[in-house]
């Protein structure tokens, strides 16, 4: 199984990386580090910085925004809750990992954008507009900030799931040593629980921000999909685009053969690395948390 999957993804790697072969060779490092995106027959000009950029605001921000809330949950679930309630609300949080992602797109577009115009990106473009990241033209919700909350909602399920793993693979015998000393259930909590735990926090965190970079429908419904250099983050409520929007936008108008198409493989090359590279890392780190012997945590 694990040959078979590992073969897989050397055969997806190789093809990509055989795709992106033509616009590379033209381009060179300027497609790794431009900032236009031409796609006109005669002056096609490539750059795929912008929507790196894109990428990596869009994933930061749903972190920023979903992981408290994701460890919260976790931790009311496992330190709190009352056992009635523990099922239920587990069940509920695990039911958001179900909605597909075109369906957070549409409530977004159709629903929670105009919310988040009136009551966040209005007030704060009107009285704070002269900081940078307020600033820009008047908000109409297709913009960073609105796929960023709606991308923080969809990656807490995996978050939540996992630290709550996390956090209840901790001894309790760290608990009864903490209690046993004078600390309040919050310095358990904040102090032991949670620190001892740190390491498959973290990869948790790593896990959602995974997800958060390959998110490709509810973004390319809500970001606002800039091109070229305007894609480039410099306010929160300015439209831009990430990796996985441009190709869900662009690759079915691009003609087989063409530079234009391998521009697209390229930027799908780049995703599959970083990717990859985040989702490794924070595997590693959450087995190695959650392996517990003896009663301790590894």
């Amino acid at each position: 199984m694990a040959a078979s999957a590992l073969a897989l993804l050397l055969i997806i790697g190789y093809e990509l990386a055989s795709g992106s072969g033509s616009v590379i060779r033209t381009f060179g490092a300027d497609f790794f580090v431009g900032t236009q995106w031409v796609p006109n027959e005669g002056r096609e000009i490539y750059g795929a910085l912008p929507y790196l950029l894109g990428t990596i605001a869009s994933s930061g921000l749903a972190l920023l925004f979903g992981v408290p809330l994701s460890i919260g949950i976790a931790v009311f679930l496992v330190e709190m809750s009352p056992r009635a309630l523990r099922v239920p609300i587990s069940y509920l949080v695990e039911l958001l990992a179900a909605v597909p992602s075109v369906i957070y797109g549409l409530w977004g577009l159709f629903v929670f954008r105009f919310i988040l115009v009136d009551y966040i990106e209005k007030p704060l473009n009107t009285y704070f507009g002269w900081i940078p990241i307020f600033g820009g033209p008047t908000p109409i919700g297709l913009d960073l900030f609105t796929a960023s909350v709606v991308l923080a909602i969809m990656i807490i399920p995996t978050v939540a799931s996992v630290t709550k793993e996390v956090v209840a693979a901790v001894p309790n015998s760290i608990r009864e040593g903490a209690y046993s000393i004078g600390a309040t259930k919050w310095e358990v909590i904040r102090h032991w629980v949670l620190s001892y735990g740190r390491s498959g926090i973290f990869g948790a965190v790593i896990l959602g921000l995974g997800r958060a970079v390959g998110e490709t429908m509810a973004v390319a419904m809500l970001i606002g999909n800039a091109q070229g250099a305007a894609a480039i983050p410099t306010s929160l409520f300015a439209p831009s685009q990430t990796m996985a929007s441009l190709i869900a936008n662009g690759f079915l108008e691009a003609a087989p053969g063409s530079l234009q198409i391998s521009a697209y493989i390229g930027v799908g090359l780049i995703l599959l690395i970083m990717s990859l590279s985040i989702n490794l890392g924070a595997r590693v780190m959450v087995t190695k948390v959650l392996k517990v012997k003896g009663g301790a945590v590894e």
